[in-house]
């Protein structure tokens, strides 16, 4: 049975107001046409028919022009297994300023990190939601390597599934643990909401960050209900939030693809000029910018 297909993005309008100078799109993933890069037998999505690698590269530069973003960072989706050419070659075209988070299964060597930190890879992916090819086991493994390769880990995790489960070993790890999407939270959206007072005090402490990203996948346009959850975040540690497009929406799931400038705006609207100028700009240039 063929696998669905992703849908196209929405090309972005312009925002409110646009990101400042400097500015990081910190997750957005990088797909191509069919013949351009093997696919992983195991994914569940292929990507959308269409475009090939390079008008999808064009697709991205003129989003990012339209939103003010000048640099990014490149998280390799699950659909391309661990081949991570994709992401590799999509670091060399669009430069120096944009940088990588790449997968590696369980007992990957040390010449593997290696060989990732020397392409720009800044943090290697687990997908604790899904499962994949690297487990929390495996991670926690591979952390010390991370660690003496100026690495971080990325996980993806379900704030009131997860947080409280592994908040301890987290706090164990030699490196920084990047928690996306809110941490996704799926039972509600309370600024309280079970795990959440967990991740505040990580974030806190300074053990982890957290992408303020794909509200889309939380609550609909134009994201007013994830505010209060946003806003709390921020308060915990507004030095740990990063910001990111979550271009170009796979896995939506059930999700409404976003119209890219919305999503900009809901973080406009909760944080102020200083916050922003954070969170786009002076924390992902010292997390992703060495």
């Amino acid at each position: 049975m063929a696998n669905p297909t992703a849908e196209l993005p929405t090309a972005a309008t312009t925002p409110k107001t646009r990101a400042p100078e400097g500015s990081w799109d910190c997750h957005f993933h990088m797909v191509g046409g069919a013949d351009d890069f093997q696919l992983w037998d195991g994914r569940v999505e292929d990507p959308a028919p269409g475009p090939d690698f390079e008008e999808w590269l064009k697709l991205y530069r003129e989003q990012s022009e339209t939103l003010g973003f000048s640099k990014g960072v490149i998280v390799h989706t699950i659909l391309y297994g661990t081949n991570n050419a994709i992401t590799l070659e999509t670091m060399r075209t669009l430069g120096p300023g944009y940088k990588g988070v790449g997968l590696l299964p369980d007992g990957a060597p040390n010449d593997a990190v290696v060989a990732f930190r020397d392409a720009g890879m800044k943090a290697v992916r687990l997908n604790y939601v899904h499962g994949g090819v690297l487990t929390w086991d495996g991670a926690k493994e591979m952390a010390p390597l991370l660690a003496d390769n100026g690495m971080h880990l990325q996980m993806l995790c379900h704030a009131d599934k997860h947080m409280d489960e592994i908040a301890a070993d987290v706090r164990a790890l030699p490196v920084p643990v990047v928690f996306d999407h809110c941490a996704w939270p799926t039972a509600g959206l309370a600024a309280d909401g079970v795990g959440i007072e967990t991740l505040c005090g990580l974030l806190a402490d300074g053990v982890a960050y957290v992408k303020l990203t794909a509200l889309y996948r939380l609550c609909a346009a134009p994201y007013g209900d994830a505010d209060a959850l946003v806003r709390r975040l921020i308060d915990a540690n507004p030095e740990r939030c990063l910001w990111g497009t979550d271009w170009p929406y796979l896995m939506l799931n059930g999700a409404q693809s976003p119209q890219p400038a919305q999503s900009l705006d809901a973080l406009m609207r909760v944080a102020n000029a200083a916050e922003v100028q954070q969170i786009l700009v002076d924390t992902p240039e010292a997390l992703f910018g060495a």
